[in-house]
């Protein structure tokens, strides 16, 4: 999960480790049933806290759960960050985005339920991958990459796109996955402005590994 600077002492310690116990359960509830009608009992027991804690970090459960969706997409964007490290074609960054995030069904099945089931509302979110995409996507237009004009825009397609093949590959685990995200990221990055052949190319470049 995302990490920030390390508490300075023990009581701010306990207190980072109680509120990650409450995000985490919640995280939970949202990858195995999507229901947010839990009880504060139930989220408190399930992160092995006292029912007292909750309201020491949290106003409602609302603010539990919107907290736990930006946990989860801010791992998701660090994930893809860290494995494209390296990458500086903004064409690349954007294939290599989509056919990681395939893989992530199989090994953060917990992160891709939660981004199917949520991610629509984050879109053009401050946090987890799309500050990262709309970069990459600014990059591509100010060095003519891509043709597009407008970066948010090609933000909401982009985004669209990923979570139907986030969708896909949930709900049809019996198709190739690999195979698909190429393809999609294909049509993505034609989408931008490549030419087909550039296209096709740049999405079936050596993948980086998810494991390292």
């Amino acid at each position: 999960m995302p990490t920030s600077a390390l508490p300075k002492n023990r009581f701010e310690r306990r207190r980072a480790e109680t509120r990650q116990a409450l995000v985490r359960a919640a995280r939970q509830i949202l990858a195995e049933t999507g229901d947010t009608s839990a009880s504060i009992q139930a989220i408190a027991e399930r992160a092995d806290v006292g029912f007292g804690s909750f309201y020491n970090h949290f106003e409602s459960k609302t603010e539990l759960f919107d907290a736990a969706v930006t946990d989860a997409l801010e791992e998701f964007g660090q994930v893809i960050d860290e494995r494209v490290e390296g990458i500086d074609d903004p064409a690349e960054l954007v294939a290599a985005g989509f056919r990681l995030t395939a893989r992530m069904a199989d090994s953060h099945p917990e992160l891709m339920r939660i981004l199917r089931d949520r991610g629509l509302s984050h879109i053009h979110s401050d946090s987890g991958l799309a500050p990262r995409a709309l970069r990459d996507l600014e990059i591509g237009i100010a060095s003519g990459r891509f043709t597009c004009g407008n970066a948010t825009t090609a933000l909401s397609a982009l985004g669209g796109t990923l979570l139907s093949l986030v969708a896909l590959r949930l709900d049809r685990p019996d198709l190739d996955g690999d195979q698909a995200a190429s393809d999609l990221a294909e049509m993505v990055l034609r989408m931008l402005g490549l030419a087909a052949d550039d296209a096709h190319e740049v999405t079936r470049r050596p993948l980086p590994d998810l494991a390292r």
